[in-house]
């Protein structure tokens, strides 16, 4: 009788072998970072289609703007034909009496605008961002439907009021008119920035003697210095190119430089309107700019920053 030897039973059986690669499996371990490169290259393939587009997009909104700043330094009074550079019409155009009186007149209207609508673009701010009831938040979507009515509709109701009223149309129309229109574009800006205070700073100042007006002029107020001050460049950049509002509430005389330009248009371009057209828009750039950056010169975040989402 033969003795088979006792198995151990902590002794583990081997692990099978591993099967032995063949060539299709080589191929496809060799396929797969092939296939990954050529994934992350069409991942990175810049679509030439939108390029394109966006391409063609600026081409026609910009190429127009370009060709007035242009034939604004030509030396002849050609608009097809560009000569030689020349300063001519902007010359004239600080020649021009009745230019001139129209740009004060601009002026005017934008710097009573850009007070006005301050003053109560703040207040109504302060007061939609406090206020925590149902009528606070009607009167929040109610704040925004001048941003989203046509502008005609706005200068048409507007005239329609004056006229009902029987309010002679002036430049105190159109500065009411403005002031009207503004007011949205300064609550949107200063809305943000007041939900964004922190509540515990004002109730420290009142804890330690101040009032609330107190509180509000020594602490609120200049911590929305850099808002107060974007959104003031802002509206009077607005309110001095406006031109649907202003030609719908002006008077006779003087119209607003805007509703001046139109007049002589009808009658034929001059290359006077290429100088005064490129002057109103280096402004314009300039008061945008000045109203994006003045944030980051008070330490904070940026217009771009804000407009990015960053």
């Amino acid at each position: 009788m033969t003795l088979r030897p006792a198995l151990n039973p902590a002794r583990k059986a081997l692990p099978a072998p591993a099967p032995r690669p063949t060539a299709r499996t080589a191929r496809a371990g060799a396929d797969r970072p092939a296939a990954r490169r050529r994934r992350r290259r069409g991942a990175d393939r810049k679509p030439r289609l939108a390029i394109g587009v966006t391409v063609l997009f600026f081409a026609l909104l910009y190429l127009p703007i370009g060709v007035v700043v242009l034939f604004s330094f030509n030396s002849q009074k050609s608009l097809t034909v560009f000569k030689d550079f020349s300063l001519r019409w902007y010359s004239a155009f600080f020649n021009d009496d009745v230019l001139l009186a129209s740009l004060g007149m601009s002026l005017r209207v934008s710097l009573v605008a850009m007070a006005g609508s301050l003053i109560l673009g703040v207040a109504l701010a302060l007061g939609l961002v406090r206020c925590r009831s149902r009528l606070g938040s009607l009167a929040g979507l109610v704040m925004l439907v001048p941003l989203i009515t046509p502008e005609i509709v706005t200068g048409v109701a507007a005239m329609l009021l004056f006229k009902g009223m029987g309010i002679t149309l002036s430049s105190g129309t159109v500065m009411l008119a403005e002031i009207t229109f503004s007011i949205s574009y300064v609550t949107v800006i200063l809305r943000s920035r007041i939900a964004a205070l922190n509540p515990e700073v004002e109730e420290a100042a009142t804890d330690l003697g101040a009032t609330r007006w107190q509180a509000l002029r020594l602490v609120t107020l200049p911590a929305l210095l850099p808002s107060i001050l974007a959104s003031a460049v802002l509206v009077f950049a607005l309110v001095f190119d406006d031109f649907v509002l202003a030609y719908f509430t002006t008077g006779v005389d003087p119209q607003p430089l805007s509703v001046r330009i139109y007049s002589a248009i009808r009658f034929g371009v001059q290359p006077t309107i290429n100088a005064v057209g490129t002057l109103m828009l280096a402004g314009s750039i300039g008061l945008i700019a000045l109203a994006l950056f003045i944030p980051r010169l008070f330490g904070r975040r940026g217009g771009l920053d804000l407009l990015s989402g960053k």
